[in-house]
Parts: C-alpha cells; sequence; structure tokens
C-alpha cells in the first residue's frame, strides 16, 4: 500500500527575497509539482531536478486532522 502521508510545503518557511506566505498541501507528488511551479513562477527559479530534490527536502508531513 503506497505511503497516503499528506505533505505540505510551507513557503515562509523557504529562504526567498520576498515575504511569501503560501502553503500547499496533498500528496508528495502533487505537493512537490505545484512548489515548483510556484518556485519558477513566483520566485524565479530556474525548473531542474536540483530544484525538485531540494523542495522535495523540504517537504514535511501534514499534521493529522482530529
Amino acid at each position: 500500500m503506497p505511503d497516503s502521508t499528506r505533505k505540505v510545503a510551507d513557503c515562509s518557511r523557504f529562504p526567498s527575497d520576498r515575504d511569501c506566505s503560501l502553503k500547499i498541501s496533498g500528496t508528495e507528488n502533487e505537493v512537490l509539482e505545484a512548489a515548483t511551479q510556484h518556485a519558477v513562477a513566483s520566485h524565479g527559479h530556474e525548473d531542474s531536478p536540483e530544484l525538485r530534490e531540494r523542495i522535495r527536502g523540504m517537504l514535511e508531513d501534514e499534521p493529522a486532522r482530529a
């Protein structure tokens, strides 16, 4: 059974030149794709394997809902 833990990317926790507060949650692949698109479109990064691995390493587990 695949891991169903939802992941979170919180842009306010990443080093940035602007005060970004975007938070993305979903499956690891969904969050990785959306966060990469955001990093490229809003922060001027180049989509690369290195960027995706850096983002993947910064993902956190989403707290369980009560």
